[in-house]
């Protein structure tokens, strides 16, 4: 048979696609739910959203030990010599642990300048630090949650991270409820901290239940190896080459978000929301590439370069299908969308004004998305370095410096993200089909 079914596609593809829209529609619950409160409603919302920001360039970052951990647990699955990385697993997991909390202790500690660099100030300013010394603890229980599921996806089973991920959003969205607005006499409002502590509860809950299923239904456990697993060093490389690409993608969202800040709350609190439904439209989109990811890995490790060739070409377009049903749907509920998260009129019209930008780049995103999910299966990682490198300082930042110039604004940012993501789909598929093309005949 010379292409992967889409049956089996799917039984990886669907439930990485509720798993991954589970962490933004947290983030989403978290802005819909501040944007709406009666105190301060304008500035809690830019205060989360800087914070979201912030949260998940880190977590982007030193999350990549997950992507390292699934090419190869997938690759050692093709070959038949899943053996070999049997000491590596619980290597990769107190490897995040240590770095996690690393990083805690020392952002927490200087959140107020870390947020000074985003332009915050003030009310803003005072918010984003309080809200973040919260958040930040929910650091070691995401990325050792997220070492788990890279294990999950290499032995190509994404159904226990979407059932981890979807307990952890409904719980989220009820203990936001409870804790930001409260309950008279009950629970007091607790306002930015309520939905804080919410988030924090919620990535609790979902280590656990990976905990769960990591010990009773892998062959993996925690015990630590007096020896260095040979495959050590080739994890951190490839995690290495990948915190790089995703330190120059989460430069690019730092630099929006610096700039939408600067042009005053209003321009933060409508890029905070139009950036949100952007992530939660990638981690939507990504379900395939999180599929081509898995697959990729275990057809490279038994070379069955057609049927990976075929591979590539199919989950695009189910990517593209679904890029193009969410734009439709969002045309059609094209003002309500920005009512979800808050009611203030000024905000509501700079985000309209620019939304349709964010949907018209959604085909382009999806091509650039499949492609980075086989490339990491099959461990490209240098090539997705420099990709990103090339792309955001070459492409994006000149862009958007450009057309700040010009005084475009929220135009500018969004102008920079299509320019950014035409660059990264087209080097891809470039790279792909010189590659492989020649192999799977």
């Amino acid at each position: 048979m010379s292409r992967v079914s889409f049956k089996e596609i799917n039984k990886i593809a669907i439930p990485a696609i509720i798993a991954g829209i589970a962490e933004p529609l947290i983030s989403l619950t978290d802005i819909a739910i501040i944007g709406n409160v009666e105190r301060d409603p304008v500035e809690a919302l830019a205060a989360a959203g800087i914070v979201g920001s912030f949260l998940s360039a880190i977590i982007w970052i030193v999350a990549q030990t997950k992507t390292a951990i699934s090419a190869l647990v997938s690759q050692h699955l093709g070959a038949q010599r899943l053996h070999a990385v049997k000491t590596l697993v619980p290597q990769a997991i107190y490897f995040n642990l240590l770095l996690s909390l690393l990083i805690y202790i020392v952002t927490a500690y200087f959140a107020a300048t870390i947020f000074r660099a985003y332009n915050a100030e003030g009310l803003v300013l005072n918010y984003a630090a309080d809200y973040y010394q919260i958040r930040a603890l929910g650091y070691p229980l995401t990325l050792v949650t997220f070492a788990l599921f890279g294990v999950f996806r290499g032995l190509q089973n994404t159904l226990w991270a979407m059932k981890c991920s979807l307990t952890g959003a409904f719980l989220n969205v009820a203990l936001d409820y409870l804790l930001v607005y409260g309950i008279d006499g009950v629970i007091p409002a607790m306002h930015l901290k309520g939905a804080a502590i919410a988030s924090v509860i919620s990535q609790a809950v979902m280590l656990a239940m990976a905990l769960y299923f990591f010990f009773s239904r892998t062959p993996f456990g925690l015990r630590l190896s007096s020896n260095i697993n040979p495959q050590m060093r080739g994890l951190l490389v490839m995690s290495a080459n990948l915190f790089v690409r995703t330190a120059a993608l989460n430069f690019a969202i730092y630099l929006a978000n610096a700039y939408a800040t600067d042009y005053g709350k209003n321009y933060i609190a409508a890029q905070s929301i139009l950036m949100n439904i952007w992530l939660f439209f990638s981690f939507f989109i990504d379900g395939y590439a999180n599929a081509g990811n898995a697959i990729s890995g275990r057809l490279l490790g038994a070379k069955d370069y057609k049927r990976l060739w075929n591979l590539s070409i199919d989950i695009s377009k189910y990517a593209i299908i679904i890029a193009i049903t969410l734009i439709g749907i969002c045309s059609l509920f094209y003002d309500e969308i920005g009512l979800l998260f808050t009611k203030e009129n000024s905000v509501l019209v700079l985000f309209t004004s620019v939304f349709w930008m964010v949907l018209f780049m959604q085909p382009v995103n999806a091509i650039a998305f499949m492609f980075d999910g086989i490339f990491k299966g099959l461990g490209e990682a240098k090539y997705l370095r420099n990709v990103l490198l090339f792309a955001t300082f070459l492409g994006f930042t000149p862009v958007l410096l450009i057309g700040d110039h010009f005084g475009m604004e929220l135009y500018a940012i969004w102008i920079a993200f299509f320019v950014w993501m035409l660059i990264r789909s087209g080097a891809l598929v470039i790279k792909f089909r010189r590659k492989y093309l020649q192999k799977e005949v």
